[in-house]
Order: structure tokens, then C-alpha cells, then sequence
């Protein structure tokens, strides 16, 4: 992953002398406290989520304790989650989890990914999400080194190519509904842009 990432961090560095200079208003806030006990506690709830993850507590519990412990400490923060995203990627996380029992899939995946992982896994990311795509493809190939490489350069694309990109695209259009056409269309072809760079670079660290 270090030649990819040295050149996508080249071509914005780069990019970054096209943006326009607007100076920035900042508000200071003096009066701001930091409130402990919260902190602790999200702290604790996110070292926690992380032994989730590495399936040291089992998920079923671990939701279970995050759920009630936002419930009584927090409530509100429940209020502020965006679940239409939330279930769009759970959604996903299903298909991708699914759609590999399906006999014709199964078969149809496991005749052309074999032949260009790198290509077909940043295909998938497109349509289904990068992260999700990772989990599918996983069934399908044992050229990690590719389908790595894939699922990364793969979050780049369409706004669903990650998770991170449709949040962005979320607060923009809530802060600037009357930009999301120009976003969109810049979004896009940037986006692009690291896509067919990022895939030719790739191509030569797999040969």
C-alpha cells in the first residue's frame, strides 16, 4: 500500500493549490468546558467496540452495553445518529454476506475474479461499498495482495464507494443544499481521477 499512498497524497497535495483561498471565520469559545465524565465514559465505549471487533467480547453484548449506556448517559447522542445511512450499510453488509451462498453468483465470482482481482474488486466497491466488497470478494480469491490494493483504491468512485465519502456528501449538502450539483459533478471526476492513476500504479507493484 506505501507506493499508492505516497502518490495519492502527492496528487493532493497538488490539488490543494487549486482550491481557493477564502479566509475562515473562527469563533472562540472560551467558555467551553470539556465534560469528563462523558469523555471517560466514550472512551471506554470505544476501547470496548474495539474488542469487539477482534471478537474478544462477543457482538450481542458488546451492542447491548453501548445501546443502554448511551440510553441513560447520553440520550441524546441516539437522536443524532444519521440511521438511514446506518441501515443503508447494514443493508450492504447482508447482500454482500448472501449474495456468496447464491449458486450462480458463486460461480459467476469465482470464474472472473481469478482473472483481474484488482480491476473486478475496485468494480465491486462501486456498486456495493468498499468495506462490504472486501467481504465478499474474500470467498472468491487468495490474492490478497490484489483485492487489497482493490478495496482501498476502490473507496474512491461513486459517493456509495465509502462510507466516509457519503457522510461527507451528507453534511455538505446540509450546511449547502444549493452546491450539491457542483459537488456531485467534482466529486465525481476527481474521484476518478485517483481511481485510473491509483489502478495503473497498482498494476506494476502486483507484476
Amino acid at each position: 500500500m506505501f507506493p499508492p499512498f505516497i502518490v495519492a497524497i502527492t496528487i493532493i497535495f497538488l490539488l490543494c493549490f487549486l482550491v481557493k483561498p477564502t479566509p475562515l471565520t473562527l469563533i472562540n469559545d472560551n467558555n467551553y468546558k470539556l465534560n469528563i465524565k462523558l469523555t471517560t465514559i466514550y472512551s471506554l465505549l470505544f476501547l470496548f467496540s474495539i474488542l469487539i471487533v477482534f471478537r474478544i467480547i462477543p457482538y450481542q453484548l458488546g451492542l447491548l452495553v453501548v445501546f443502554i449506556s448511551l440510553l441513560i448517559l447520553d440520550r441524546k447522542a441516539l437522536k443524532q445518529v444519521n440511521y438511514p445511512l446506518l441501515l443503508t450499510f447494514c443493508a450492504f453488509f447482508v447482500f454482500s454476506g448472501n449474495i456468496a451462498r447464491i449458486e450462480s453468483v458463486n460461480s459467476f465470482f469465482s470464474n472472473i475474479l481469478p482473472k483481474n482481482t484488482l480491476l473486478f474488486g475496485i468494480i465491486s466497491c462501486q456498486l456495493i461499498s468498499n468495506v462490504p466488497s472486501a467481504v465478499l470478494l474474500s470467498h472468491f480469491t487468495t490474492d490478497y495482495q490484489s483485492l487489497l490494493l482493490a478495496v482501498n483504491i476502490g473507496g474512491c468512485g461513486t459517493l456509495i464507494a465509502s462510507l466516509a465519502s457519503l457522510i461527507t456528501f451528507t453534511e455538505f449538502r446540509k450546511h449547502n443544499p444549493s452546491e450539491t450539483k457542483s459537488y456531485l459533478i467534482k466529486f465525481t471526476v476527481l474521484n476518478y481521477l485517483f481511481v485510473i492513476i491509483l489502478y495503473l500504479i497498482s498494476i506494476f507493484i502486483i507484476k
